[in-house]
């Protein structure tokens, strides 16, 4: 048996009224029933739960300890209960909208947090709850509604068997970046200076992997792949000691540069990154989701290439 089936939450209900009334008479007033009918309930209630919730001061009801105890918590479902039918009449609730966010982890830390911000700066409070993993499990919870969103480097595909849609977020550039001790080596006759350069990459998998050994193959560059990395302020943070030339998303170049006091190598034409939103909606409705979205669309990537 369950918990809640010993529970009956229109005996609380009646308790809560009686609390937040000071008597009985009110409360039946409020909730149109007779004294004896309130009465009833109380008893039935305290029998259950094997407490008195209210003692009796002159003509007046005070409620007990535990009586105060079980107030509290029937003041926090009533109030969820109420914020439950503000949220699904559109109206906004008085806590702060939840936006649960899945983050891939092959989308760049910096992109992540400049999609992402704008859904703090919303009007009407938001509490943003990440959760970094693999593609595949953060579809799996998605599929389970875990999860409002998830952002990733590349979109759903057939091949994974989760009923979701993919919603372009935007796409921009890559930019070469290393340390500015190694600059000027690499800037004369990009690209072809870049064969034989040692580099860092994101590991296999990494849509942007794919794009730039593409890249290479098409410019006849042989690169001297020193490190392959997951995460991708890790491989930042070994450009910018030096240890060789890193690739990043121009829509964050700014940031880069001044972050990780990197240098500008050069743009490999033809090589895009793009972005999305995966949600289990085909048409966006989360109230966070839709600000995050239009604000990568308009301000980060601009209008979104094919």
């Amino acid at each position: 048996m369950f918990l809640v089936e010993w529970l009956n939450y229109h005996h609380l209900l009646y308790f809560w009224t009686v609390a937040r009334e000071g008597s009985i008479a009110r409360a039946c007033a409020k909730l149109r029933l007779a004294q004896p009918t309130i009465s009833g309930q109380l008893r039935l209630l305290e029998d259950t739960l094997g407490e008195k919730l209210f003692t009796r001061v002159g003509r007046g009801l005070v409620m007990t300890e535990v009586g105060q105890v079980v107030y509290r918590y029937a003041e926090e479902i009533f109030g969820l209960g109420r914020e439950l039918q503000d949220v699904l009449k559109g109206r906004a609730g008085g806590r702060p909208l939840r936006l649960m966010a899945g983050v891939s982890d092959l989308v760049p830390k910096l992109i992540a947090y400049r999609i992402l911000q704008p859904a703090l700066s919303m009007p009407e409070p938001v509490r943003l709850v990440c959760h970094e993993d693999t593609p595949a499990r953060l579809l799996a919870e998605l599929a389970e509604h875990r999860l409002d969103v998830v952002l990733s480097d590349a979109p759903l595909t057939s091949m994974i068997r989760v009923k979701a849609f993919n919603h372009l977020l935007g796409s921009c550039g890559v930019t070469l970046f290393c340390a500015p001790s190694m600059a000027a080596s690499y800037r004369r006759n990009f690209p072809a200076c870049l064969d034989g350069a040692p580099f860092l990459l994101p590991g296999e998998g990494a849509s942007l992997r794919y794009s730039l050994d593409q890249w290479f193959d098409s410019q006849k560059i042989r690169p001297k792949v020193v490190g392959e990395f997951k995460d991708s302020a890790l491989l930042k943070t070994f450009g910018q000691a030096g240890a060789g030339i890193f690739p990043a998303p121009s829509a964050i170049e700014k940031e880069v540069r001044e972050h990780y006091k990197a240098a500008v190598v050069g743009r490999p034409e033809g090589v895009v990154e793009r972005f999305y939103a995966i949600s289990v909606e085909r048409r966006l409705k989360h109230p966070a989701v839709l600000t995050i979205s239009e604000a990568a669309r308009d301000q980060l990537f601009g209008p979104a290439a094919g």
